[in-house]
């Protein structure tokens, strides 16, 4: 018998949540400016841990941060804070929670600057994913010269936890770029969009 996941991106076998989040989220391009903060979000928080680790507590982190809403959290309070610091669902991480934080006023600055943290980000590839033609996990880059200036340009504007590997994952995530192996159903699904 025949494995009916053959030819997909390999990690996304590894769990359920993977899979679901392989065939479902990434690689697909996304232009909803809620879904493209909340993923901004995620990606910062993932710094140093596995994937696996934010997809199971994603909802718990929906919850903690008022649904990634951006107005709502850059008024958090040290109050706030310390709320977040005891909470179990989430990363309990100062720094990252801070980071939110500044992060959501200067999402805030972006978008009553261009009407849309959607236009920002896909401004850099003219609105278009780059095609990736990856044969193998391995041909996968932790970031290219476009992660580093996406990345150069969130520090030149003050956000935090943006280095490039963190932006590059980000860019895959909402389509930016498709990596997904050239073998993988996805990989022309994502296309089609």
């Amino acid at each position: 018998m025949s494995n009916p996941r053959e030819g997909y991106c390999s990690w996304s076998n590894s769990s359920k949540e993977y899979q679901i989040y392989h065939d479902n989220e990434w690689g697909l391009s996304e232009y909803n400016d809620k879904k493209l903060w909340e993923m901004f979000v995620l990606e910062g928080f993932q710094a140093g841990l596995s994937w696996i680790t934010i997809l199971n507590k994603r909802e718990n982190f929906r919850e903690a941060f008022d649904n990634f809403d951006p107005k709502k959290i850059s008024d958090y309070s040290l109050m706030d804070i310390e709320k977040l610091l005891k909470n179990k669902g989430i990363i309990r991480s100062r720094t990252k929670i801070n980071a939110t934080i500044n992060n959501s006023k200067l999402y805030n600055e972006i978008f009553s600057k261009n009407g849309s943290f959607s236009d920002f980000l896909w401004c850099f590839v003219d609105g278009k994913p780059i095609i990736n033609h990856v044969n193998s996990l391995s041909d996968i880059q932790s970031q290219t010269e476009l992660s580093i200036t996406i990345s150069k340009e969130f520090k030149r504007l003050g956000f935090k936890f943006c280095g490039p590997t963190i932006v590059y994952a980000f860019m895959q995530a909402i389509g930016i770029v498709n990596d997904h192996i050239t073998t993988c159903p996805r990989y022309f699904e994502c296309q089609k969009v």
